[in-house]
């Protein structure tokens, strides 16, 4: 019988991975063995991505030539921009970006080559052209032409600039990219269970990653971001608080961001964006959502116990740098894209087809019946 703490596959080892890892009990995330904590605080979140790629950081000529590369690729093919303007306004970013990562597939040159190089060839350009998808198509739907990537820009400011026709600040451009590096690697959760599966099937680096974006826009997954900021724009101030939380327990509905299937103690990707949540707040001259976040985290720990997770301060994030809510797990897209890569990459290299088995709870041996007498 299937133990019920194994359903959805709840602490099964279902792979190998190099990649990170998590100690939950302890609240610690490495990437390739190198702390999070140091990352965030030191990296930009291609030199992480180089890391998860290549085993090893860049030098400073390696990350130059590899940001180089990448900032060339942020153009996207004429049939993207022509499916995109085709799309209704109204599609959900998520639906948008997962057509368009399908459409790359069709006019990728490499797009059946699954070879080693091939693949990190197209995982650069995949990389590079998400945040330019996601940024041209609210243009589009909003009515407005869309801009070239500038490539003088680092990556997550152009991402900025793209969408909004306006050079962001130093401190914008980094809690963007600082939230891209924290969402780059997490383990074999759904999505990247997915972009596995699909993988180890041989199937192209484009399949998996349009699988991988399929998979986060459940809300179970991917929509916690967007979840935990509706909740904010609700409660609407810090002395609100008190009273939101008491409603939400005494009726006994799920206050978002809030706790973590894997995580025991403080998410250690939520430290680095509250400071990023805290500065924002700062630069703009507005600590609203910033002093009803920490409020609203300082009384979910001293009544229940529980921390936050990574999409709690990302929400607060993501709504100071101006972004519509509906563009936050696109966001979360573009920062897992990279690392969902790394897994295909990993997967192709050392596959085996993921093929696991179902209880079967249904009956058996059942007599037939003809149609005429049923």
């Amino acid at each position: 019988m299937t133990d019920d703490n194994t359903r959805g596959l709840a602490g099964v080892v279902a792979a190998e991975s190099a990649l990170s890892f998590i100690d939950g009990a302890a609240g610690k995330l490495w990437y390739r063995g190198y702390d999070i904590h140091a990352l965030a605080r030191h990296a930009s979140y291609l030199e992480s991505v180089y890391l998860l790629w290549y085993d090893a950081l860049p030098a400073a000529i390696e990350l130059a030539a590899f940001e180089g590369t990448l900032a060339g690729q942020r153009a996207l093919p004429l049939p993207v921009l022509d499916v995109l303007s085709g799309l209704p306004a109204e599609s959900a970013p998520m639906a948008a970006l997962r057509t368009a990562v399908s459409v790359l597939g069709q006019v990728d040159p490499e797009s059946d080559d699954i070879s080693h190089e091939a693949d990190l060839r197209k995982a650069g350009r995949l990389v590079a052209q998400m945040p330019t998808i996601v940024g041209t198509f609210d243009r589009i739907r909003r009515g407005l032409d869309p801009i070239d990537p500038d490539p003088e820009l680092d990556h997550a400011a152009n991402f900025l600039y793209v969408r909004s026709g306006i050079r962001p600040s130093e401190t914008a451009a980094r809690a963007l990219d600082t939230s891209w590096l924290l969402y780059l690697e997490h383990g074999l959760n759904a999505s990247t269970f997915t972009t596995r599966v699909v993988a180890s099937t041989l199937a192209d680096m484009h399949s998996a990653i349009t699988a991988g974006v399929s998979a986060l826009k459940g809300p179970l997954h991917g929509g916690a971001n967007e979840k935990a900021m509706e909740m904010l724009l609700e409660i609407g101030t810090a002395g609100d608080v008190q009273a939101f939380v008491d409603r939400a327990l005494d009726e006994k509905q799920k206050i978002m961001g809030f706790g973590h299937r894997v995580y025991r103690t403080e998410d250690p990707r939520a430290t680095h964006l509250r400071r990023m949540a805290e500065e924002l707040s700062q630069e703009a001259g507005d600590a609203r959502w910033y002093d009803v976040s920490r409020k609203l985290e300082e009384e979910m720990l001293e009544r229940k116990g529980l921390y936050c997770n990574v999409d709690f301060y990302c929400a607060t994030v993501y709504y100071s740098l101006g972004l519509p809510i509906d563009l936050f797990t696109p966001l979360f897209a573009i920062g897992r894209t990279a690392g969902w890569a790394a897994h295909v990459m990993e997967q192709h290299m050392h596959n085996r087809l993921i093929r696991p088995r179902a209880e079967y709870t249904g009956e058996l041996d059942r007599p037939w019946v003809p149609i005429d007498r049923r």
